[in-house]
C-alpha cells in the first residue's frame, strides 16, 4: 500500500470518528446551541432590540445575527477538539496513534477538521434558526464562507493546543471560561465599537475575535468596523502559526508521552 493511500485511510478514519462522535450525541452537541441562540434572538433581538433601535444602518436583530452565528462556530469548534483530544489522552489511546506509522500532520488535520465540521454544522443550524426571526441577504458569499472556515480552523487548533497542555478535565474549561467568553462578548457581537470612547476602540482592536466577527458581518451585511483585508490576513497568520505550533507539540510528544 502506498504512503499516500495509507495516510488517506488514517486521516479519513480519524475524521469520520470525530464526526460520528458529535453526531451520535446530537441532543448534547447540536441541539443546545440552536436553543441558546434562539433565546438570544428573542431577548436581545426582539425585546431589547426594539428599545435600542437601528445599529450600523440595520435593525438591531439583523446586526447581531452574524455575531451570534460566529459565537456558536467559535465555541463549538474549540470545545469539540479540546474535549475529544483530551479524552484520547486520558484514555491513553493516543499512545497507539503515536507509535503507529501515521504522520503527525494526519493526526492534527483529522482532529482539527473534525472540530471544523462541528463548528460549521452548528453555524448552519444557528443560521437556519435565525431565519425564523429575520431575513439574511448575504452580500459577499465567498468572503462569508472563507471567514467562517478560517475562524473555525483557528479555534479548532486552539482547542488542540489546550488539550495537549491540559492535565485534567478542569484544565479544558479554563480557557473557554476565562478567555474565550470575555473576548467573544467584547468582540462586537452585540454592538459596534464606534459606540465606545476612542481609547476603548483602540483597545478593542487588539481583540482578534472582533476582526473575525466584523469580517463575517461584512460578508453578510456589507458593513464592518474594521479593515477586511487586515482581518483576513490576521486569521491566516493565526492558522499558520497555530498549526505550526500544534505540529511541533505533536512531534515532540509534549504532554502525550509522560
Amino acid at each position: 500500500m502506498s504512503y499516500r493511500r495509507h495516510s488517506w485511510i488514517a486521516f479519513s478514519t480519524i475524521l469520520v470518528k470525530e464526526i460520528r462522535r458529535f453526531t451520535r450525541i446530537w441532543p448534547q452537541t447540536l441541539l443546545p446551541p440552536s436553543i441558546t441562540m434562539a433565546l438570544y434572538f428573542v431577548i436581545f433581538g426582539n425585546l431589547i432590540g426594539n428599545r435600542i433601535g437601528d445599529m450600523g444602518g440595520f435593525e438591531y436583530i439583523d446586526y447581531i445575527v452574524p455575531g451570534l452565528i460566529m459565537m456558536a462556530v467559535i465555541t463549538n469548534s474549540y470545545s469539540n477538539v479540546v474535549s475529544s483530544f483530551f479524552s484520547t489522552k486520558f484514555q491513553r489511546s493516543i499512545e497507539e496513534l503515536m507509535v503507529a506509522p501515521v504522520s503527525p500532520h494526519v493526526i492534527l488535520l483529522g482532529y482539527t477538521l473534525g472540530g471544523v465540521a462541528r463548528g460549521l454544522g452548528v453555524g448552519l443550524i444557528v443560521t437556519i434558526t435565525s431565519l425564523f426571526f429575520t431575513r439574511l441577504h448575504v452580500q459577499h458569499i465567498g468572503l462569508t464562507i472563507g471567514v467562517v472556515f478560517l475562524t473555525s480552523l483557528v479555534f479548532s487548533l486552539g482547542g488542540f493546543i489546550n488539550a495537549v497542555y491540559a492535565r485534567n478535565f478542569d484544565d479544558i474549561s479554563i480557557v473557554p471560561t476565562f478567555v474565550l467568553t470575555p473576548l467573544t462578548y467584547l468582540g462586537g457581537v452585540f454592538y459596534s465599537i464606534h459606540m465606545l470612547p476612542e481609547f476603548w476602540q483602540g483597545v478593542s482592536m487588539l481583540n482578534p475575535i472582533l476582526h473575525m466577527v466584523n469580517a463575517f458581518r461584512f460578508g453578510i451585511l456589507g458593513v464592518s468596523d474594521i479593515n477586511i483585508g487586515v482581518a483576513v490576513l490576521l486569521m491566516s497568520v493565526f492558522v499558520v502559526g497555530l498549526y505550526a505550533y500544534s505540529y511541533r507539540l505533536l512531534v515532540r510528544g509534549t504532554g502525550l508521552r509522560q
